[in-house]
């Protein structure tokens, strides 16, 4: 989507459909221009009592259109100015994009001069994420000109407004009420493409810089919400190794991918007992924005890649099986927030890390009661082949902590306990830095994608107790997401290190007006939140 800052009059906006904040504690009358212009509907509406401006509070009224002023009106109520949260702008964008594609136009105005005088930076960045987040649909199952079919290598093989921003690259630009159509969906490929917007108010011309950041945030969200959408026959391994190496073209990053024999010598036996069972190659992919001061420590995001999962020999139930082409959830938020950090331009150094396979059954599949090694040295016995991703995760973590990383922070669907714990409205967090942990909670609070902490304690990791090896891979039922973490942290060589397990965050239904339901993208704009308070900007 392409985003405009325009400090014209919202009557004199030449727009097919004009959509308005309207705050609940300002007066109506500051909108009596517009209203003439929709033929009175909103003092209409608000003297009969239908129309107050509280939140989810709507009314429509129809203007002459053409060049003197816009076709459709639509007043928004968003609620209390002086309360009015970040995510209720996200969502008020969210909602503005639905109008749209109901009313099938091609491009919209949001007005928020009724938020006042000064709308701070905040506000106008979460309204350009709104946006280009409610814009994206999935359209791409084959990948585009970013690879097709299986997409890699076999076994065997060697491995009138001011312009601000513009959505671009190779992939399509990129979960409204539960009833918005999930993406991809019939209804969703016949529906309008909203590809423009234009932000209006007295203060737009300050705008420039929060909406160019708004656009980068949500931009990097939505291709990781394509990659996720991708079906696992296209976004394998190689396939998301070839994305990478676009990003970095596109972005100005440096791009380094593993294959098996780089991480045989490497002695990554731990990620490589996963991809046994697959004909597709696993790769380990690292991704280096340099912005910072040369030599000075990195930010380092991880991120699982599981591609698709099976579960392995602990073959998983046949019933939503599907679904798992998302389990490389992780890995698409730190694509996408590596491009984002690139075309940002941010003054810190970030390495971006995806270790990637897939986890399937075979003869050559690792079994339970296997006992296998890791570049840590550790030996691990392997109690369930489908607690995979903290093993591919154990090796990217050991090879991060060699750069002596200003922290680390991975993101994983790793565990089903944490959405028993949590459900799908927060993301389990967990770490051995409470300075760390305090960071990333406020930057989910920023972003709209929450999360919360939970104990790391000494005792838990006594359930990972093995006879055979040093480590077991599950410590049973009791705590699952917390041993996960303990497991984990058993890779991270001391370095600030935090978890965010998004098994009940990345993907499912939303109530979110500017999400669609199937992929959300999380934590991508949490992990862009912190890097960017961590470079002072």
């Amino acid at each position: 989507m392409r985003l405009e800052v325009s400090t014209t009059a919202p009557e004199e906006v030449a727009t097919p459909l004009m959509a308005v904040a309207v705050a609940s504690d300002r007066p109506m009358e500051e909108l009596d221009a517009l209203d003439r212009v929709a033929g009175g509907v909103l003092s209409r509406a608000a003297a009969a009592g239908d129309f107050k401006g509280r939140m989810g509070d709507r009314v429509m009224g129809y203007g002459a259109g053409g060049a003197g002023g816009p076709e459709r009106v639509l007043f928004l109520g968003v609620g209390d100015s002086e309360s009015l949260t970040a995510e209720d702008v996200r969502g008020v964008g969210g909602r503005a994009v639905r109008a749209a594609e109901r009313h099938r136009v091609e491009s919209l105005a949001l007005g928020l001069g009724h938020l006042g005088e000064e709308v701070g930076d905040r506000l106008v960045q979460a309204a350009g994420e709104g946006l280009v987040l409610a814009s994206w649909r999935f359209e791409d199952p084959g990948g585009g000109r970013s690879g097709n079919g299986r997409g890699g290598a076999r076994r065997g093989a060697d491995g009138p407004g001011s312009p601000v921003v513009e959505s671009g690259g190779g992939s399509p630009p990129p979960q409204a009420g539960s009833a918005t159509p999930a993406a991809g969906s019939a209804g969703e490929r016949d529906a309008v493409q909203v590809g423009s917007a234009t932000l209006v108010g007295a203060s737009a011309r300050q705008w420039e810089e929060p909406v160019r950041v708004g656009h980068a945030f949500a931009a990097g969200e939505n291709l990781a919400r394509t990659l996720q959408a991708r079906p696992g026959n296209v976004a394998t391994p190689s396939h998301l190794a070839a994305e990478a190496v676009r990003i970095a073209d596109e972005a100005g990053l440096e791009c380094e991918v593993l294959g098996p024999s780089e991480m045989e010598s490497e002695g990554m036996d731990a990620l490589l007992s996963v991809s046994r069972g697959s004909l597709e190659e696993p790769r380990l992919i690292v991704l280096r924005h340099r912005g910072g001061e040369e030599g000075a420590s990195p930010l380092v995001l991880v991120g699982k890649g599981l591609t698709f999962d099976a579960g392995g020999i602990s073959l998983k139930p046949a019933r939503g099986m599907e679904k798992m082409k998302y389990d490389m959830s992780g890995g698409a938020a730190v694509l996408g927030a590596m491009l984002a950090i690139g075309r940002l331009g941010l003054p810190v150094n970030v390495t971006g890390v995806v270790p990637s396979s897939e986890n399937l059954p075979s003869g050559s599949a690792t079994k339970p009661g296997d006992v296998i090694s890791s570049r840590a040295g550790t030996s691990i016995e392997v109690i369930n082949t489908d607690a995979e991703g903290r093993l591919i995760l154990a090796d990217a973590l050991h090879y991060a902590s060699g750069w002596d990383p200003a922290a680390i922070v991975d993101c994983a669907t790793l565990t089903g306990a944490c959405v028993v714990a949590l459900g799908h409205h927060r993301s389990a967090l967990l770490g051995n830095d409470e300075g760390l942990l305090g960071e990333l909670r406020e930057a989910g609070d920023r972003a709209g994608e929450p999360c919360w902490p939970l104990p790391l304690d000494a005792e838990y990791r006594r359930q990972l107790k093995s006879d055979f090896a040093d480590l077991k891979n599950v410590g049973g039922r009791p705590a699952g997401t917390i041993t996960a973490a303990c497991f984990l942290s058993e890779f991270v060589e001391g370095a600030p290190w935090a978890h965010l397990d998004i098994a009940g965050t990345a993907y499912g239904k939303t109530r979110k007006p500017y999400l669609r339901n199937g992929p959300a993208g999380i934590p991508c704009r949490l992990l862009l939140e912190w890097v960017r308070a961590r470079a002072g900007v």
